[in-house]
């Protein structure tokens, strides 16, 4: 495990950004942030996947010198959308990795799933600040995404509420004096449901979260707890605290955003409204603050905070993610193509709700998770295999 150390890094404005994924929710996010202080910004480049329509209105209103769709067949769309703007236009999977590799300050890297692995990377390899908002990088990829960090000099900043609450209240400097770090659940639309109830949730119902605005994919993670089962492995490796350590607690009101306990007792929160502009914008202005217009917090409105422990029966997918961090290997890289996979079938109404863990479990159990993946392109082989075998596995729902 190597931690993630703040290094301080002076002011500069306007800071040169790049955005890995404009056009989804994160990256929407952060656009918004931007065009609220265009002074201080400077775009170098927006990736979208296949959102031609939103990153050519992205594109035109933040100047960026270039544009890339991930999707080569909306190269067309793009470049026309683009003309007489002198913006670059490129597309396909290696020209967002080309376009995270252009000298930006910043990066954003909000690309959904394992498809942000190597653009991450590139980010990473030439010593960028990177804005992490791609959680899967960190659990396919931990080790090896460590090491490079340390190797190129970069700097993460967490984008996830959790892990940006908790980067904000940890002390680097004294971190054996950190006894254990709290993430915090919404406990996601289903919380008070039974098993029984949750086996005919459709995804509209599982899309719908009640406290978060989100895409498609990390909403339905939520209503499985699939996503705290991530941030527990992506805790891991951003800060110095064993498996043991970190623990889980369901919160619905989404103010307290994670916590950290040190030796003396104290426990230290970062608390805001549920707004996901508020982590990006510290990070985007990292490590200075910018001004962000997120509703304020008044604790006196909400009246009550509520805490309570997951339940593991009705969400086994926490059992399933601590299970695979603590057998190391390429177990949680496994782990996560196995939930690509499921959620996108789920979302296709080809497996219900509650098979989205259940096939998991079958693709853990029937995958080699003891070997170790050295680099970036072992790790792919091993997504690539797993999302194989999820496949096959489903083949007997």
């Amino acid at each position: 495990m190597v931690a993630t150390i703040p290094q301080a890094r002076p002011d500069a404005a306007p800071r040169s950004v790049t955005i890995l994924g404009s056009t989804g929710s994160i990256g929407c996010n952060t656009v918004d942030l931007l065009r609220r202080q265009p002074d201080a910004f400077a775009v170098e480049a927006l990736t979208a996947n296949g959102n031609v329509t939103r990153l050519v209105e992205q594109a035109r209103e933040l100047r960026p010198r270039l544009a890339v769709v991930a999707d080569p067949a909306g190269y067309a769309a793009l470049k026309e959308g683009l003309a007489g703007t002198g913006i670059e236009a490129a597309a396909g999977r290696q020209a967002v990795i080309e376009a995270a590799e252009r000298p930006a300050d910043w990066v954003m890297a909000s690309i959904v799933g394992a498809a942000g692995l190597e653009p991450t990377l590139a980010a990473v390899r030439r010593g960028a600040v990177v804005g992490l908002a791609n959680k899967e990088v960190l659990v396919s990829a931990g080790d090896v995404f460590v090491r490079d960090v340390a190797r190129h000099g970069a700097t993460l900043v967490p984008v996830d509420s959790e892990h940006s609450a908790i980067y904000q209240v940890f002390d680097f400097e004294a971190a054996d004096k950190v006894e254990r770090i709290i993430l915090t659940a919404s406990g996601g639309p289903f919380r008070q449901r039974t098993v029984e109830e949750m086996r005919s949730v459709t995804p509209e119902q599982a899309v719908a979260h009640p406290n978060w605005s989100m895409g498609a994919k990390i909403s339905v993670d939520s209503a499985t707890m699939m996503n705290k089962g991530l941030e527990l492995i992506e805790a891991h490796f951003l800060f110095p605290v064993e498996e043991e350590r970190i623990e889980i607690l369901v919160h619905p009101q989404s103010v307290v955003h994670s916590l950290v306990e040190y030796v003396d007792g104290s426990v230290l929160a970062q608390l805001g409204s549920p707004d996901m502009r508020t982590p990006i914008a510290y990070a985007l202005a990292w490590p200075s603050r910018m001004p962000a217009p997120a509703p304020r917090l008044s604790l006196a409105e909400i009246g009550q905070l509520t805490f309570e422990a997951p339940d593991p029966g009705r969400f086994p997918a926490l059992r399933l993610a601590r299970q695979a961090l603590r057998d190391g290997g390429v177990a949680p890289t496994v782990l996560n193509a196995a939930n690509e996979v499921a959620v996108q079938a789920f979302l296709a109404r080809q497996i219900g709700f509650l098979d989205i863990p259940r096939l998991v479990e079958e693709t853990l159990n029937a995958s080699d998770t003891t070997a170790e993946a050295g680099s970036l392109d072992e790790v792919i082989a091993v997504d690539r295999a797993a999302r194989e075998t999820a496949r096959a596995c489903m083949a007997d729902f």
